[in-house]
């Protein structure tokens, strides 16, 4: 079989910028002196914990203790094997590359193979090409008369892509074919169907969205239904493939996800014609879910651009006490169907640190008939108008019951109740607590009780109607989901808690600073340590490992060959340890870190001093008086004393 020379591995590392890469799925910031951290793509959170050090090519996740180069981040946020990861960044970095067969005597792969991901978003780029340029033909002329009556001229289709898939069989199929592109790999892609017959364009007389992932390649379509004959659904969209999933795409990211990150809100609208709208309103922020309801992995992704970092009252906190506002809202057509989409919103709103909202047109219209009858202010205005989530949640509950009787209001108070229950911010749960008090016209520490009590009344009516408990929630006191990863399975992450004793601290240190800074590392002298003045047997093999690779004066000027080299040579747990010390924070400015180094290097030193001076001193008291041994061990400890006061001395 095939397999990547190590040279061209080694230069695709060399090439590839982690700080670039990263950035395309995590909002990174800076972290201290060379150092990025943003919010971890592998694990909820809400603090950073996730640093990236570019100029060792290097990341690691504090939280959940993932960590490694560029090649394993690509594999991992795009769940790759390692030489489809290596072939996505060499197309990304222009890098050539070259194979050689790994003598294991297996039938080698088709060339393409190799780089199959490639294969199918290439697919996917020249097939919404040829979309394109169809929908100038003379039978795309109903998919024009769409556009056109929804006020979207050329200009707008150009700019999102949109085109027309003829009525013909195989129209795709053999354009297609006739750029090189196997039946398989079609297949493969979403882009053909199969069936008595042989294969079959997928798409057929319909208009057609290009659906992009965060990077801008095309990984799927959404089409759109033009013709009464046509006995598909409304919308039909590219199924599940090796490149396209439905549950974490956003139509639309590609294009809004520099404007979500600069002005720190997302508009989640209901389709693709919505997400247009908006942008040509100026809603530069709108994005779409493709056929399916917004979920946790939508969540992430949105988190994730929001740099969404803490939970506050008003917006977004950062660890440093900045108020961010950052803010998710919803929009949805007025109709029942949209109210219950909104609601279904609602269980994902805990997930967000951002303020969420719900902005729904009066007159029942979504944003892109909002635009087509108001014009684009009147869209703007839609966004502005946007509603608090969970008044929105508690105020749709409060609509099914007459709040004009008695009966009605005490209905209504059980049913808003348990809603307000489950806010996790308790000022905004006890402030919403109190509106509801005065919508229902109810003495509020009534409406408090029975908000405190929502779980357990909830429970108790249940049975008493015969409906059981409920399912048992697996979520702990606080709502925080158990230690349970996303498949069920119990999470085991690789993690170095971080050291409280100030020796472990020290070491900790001074290996962090190494790693990171090795000129000033061993112009301070760390090549002169030996492994006795590590104290925690995890800093004393990482200590043997730098040594091995030619210590700290090996570092200076190839900073990443020379971590490459330390991590290649230790087990696995030193490695993820050495590549955690790489990317952690260093306390100083860029200014002071060579007195930095210099002083924790010193400093451990002098205590590597006192340690074996302490040594020698009990064997002293060891031995009898007069013992004529004990002559050579005072003449050590002399010694080491006069080490020891130079140190002070130059410190």
């Amino acid at each position: 079989m095939s397999r990547i020379r190590r040279e061209a591995v080694a230069q695709v590392r060399e090439k590839a910028r982690i700080e670039e890469v990263v950035a395309e799925h995590v909002t990174l910031r800076a972290a201290g002196v060379g150092s990025m951290k943003g919010l971890c793509p592998f694990h909820d959170e809400r603090t950073p914990s996730f640093h990236v050090r570019p100029q060792l090519g290097l990341w690691h996740c504090f939280g959940c203790g993932e960590g490694g180069d560029v090649i394993s981040f690509v594999q991992k946020v795009d769940h790759l094997p390692f030489a489809e990861a290596v072939e996505r960044l060499a197309g990304k970095y222009n890098v050539a590359l070259t194979y050689e067969e790994d003598g294991s005597g297996g039938p080698s792969r088709p060339r393409e193979e190799p780089g199959r991901r490639q294969r199918l978003v290439e697919a996917h780029r020249v097939a919404a090409e040829f979309y394109a340029e169809q929908l100038m033909s003379p039978e795309a002329a109903s998919a024009r008369a769409f556009l056109a009556e929804r006020a979207f001229d050329r200009g707008a289709a150009s700019t999102f892509g949109v085109g027309y898939a003829p009525k013909g069989w195989d129209s795709l199929l053999r354009h297609l074919s006739g750029r090189g592109f196997t039946q398989a790999e079609l297949a493969a892609a979403g882009l053909v169907s199969q069936g008595n017959r042989g294969h079959y364009d997928r798409f057929r007389g319909r208009l057609i969205w290009p659906i992009r992932d965060i990077t801008g390649d095309v990984v799927g379509f959404g089409a759109r239904k033009l013709y009464d004959d046509d006995p598909g659904p409304k919308y039909l969209n590219t199924p599940e493939t090796p490149i396209y999933h439905k549950a974490q795409v956003l139509y639309g990211l590609d294009l809004a996800k520099k404007a979500i990150t600069t002005q720190r809100q997302v508009v989640v609208v209901e389709g693709y014609t919505d997400v247009m709208a908006c942008h040509l309103a100026g809603i530069s922020t709108a994005v779409a879910t493709c056929g399916t309801a917004f979920g946790p992995d939508h969540v992430r992704v949105v988190r994730r651009l929001l740099g969404d970092v803490a939970t506050g009252a008003n917006g977004i906190i950062l660890s440093t006490g900045q108020a961010i506002g950052g803010e998710v809202i919803f929009t949805f057509d007025g109709d029942a169907a949209g109210q219950k989409a909104a609601l279904r919103a609602f269980g994902e709103d805990q997930s967000f640190a951002a303020q969420t909202f719900v902005a729904i047109s009066p007159g029942g219209l979504d944003p892109c008939e909002v635009r087509v009858e108001k014009g684009d202010g009147a869209v703007r205005e839609l966004v502005r108008s946007r509603k608090p989530l969970f008044e929105f949640a508690i105020r749709s509950v409060l609509a099914s019951v007459d709040l004009s009787t008695a009966e009605g209001r005490v209905a209504g108070l059980r049913a808003a109740a348990p809603v307000i229950a489950t806010i996790r911010d308790r000022a905004l749960r006890g402030e919403y607590a109190r509106q509801l008090a005065g919508w229902l016209g109810m003495d509020p520490a009534d409406v408090r009780w029975e908000v405190k009590n929502a779980p357990r009344l909830q429970q108790r009516r249940e049975e008493h109607r015969g409906g059981g408990g409920g399912p048992v929630s697996e979520r702990g006191p606080d709502g925080e989901p158990g230690p349970y990863d996303d498949a069920g399975g119990p999470q085991a992450p690789v993690r170095t808690p971080m050291p409280t004793e100030p020796i472990a601290r020290l070491e900790r240190q001074v290996l962090e600073a190494t790693l990171q800074i090795p000129t000033a590392a061993a112009a301070a002298g760390f090549d002169d340590l030996d492994a006795d003045a590590f104290d925690v047997p995890l800093h004393r093999a990482v200590h043997t490992a730098i040594v091995a690779a030619g210590g700290a004066s090996a570092g200076s000027g190839a900073e990443a060959a020379w971590v490459r080299d330390i991590v290649d040579g230790v087990p696995t747990t030193v490695a993820s340890f050495v590549r955690e010390l790489s990317v952690a924070a260093i306390p100083q400015s860029e200014s002071r870190l060579d007195s930095y180094v210099h002083g924790i290097v010193t400093q451990l030193q002098r205590m590597g001093l006192t340690r074996r001076i302490s040594a020698l001193k009990g064997q002293i008291r060891s031995k009898p008086p007069g013992d004529p041994g004990t002559s050579g061990l005072w003449s050590e400890v002399y010694a080491l004393e006069e080490a020891r006061h130079r140190l002070a001395a130059a410190d």
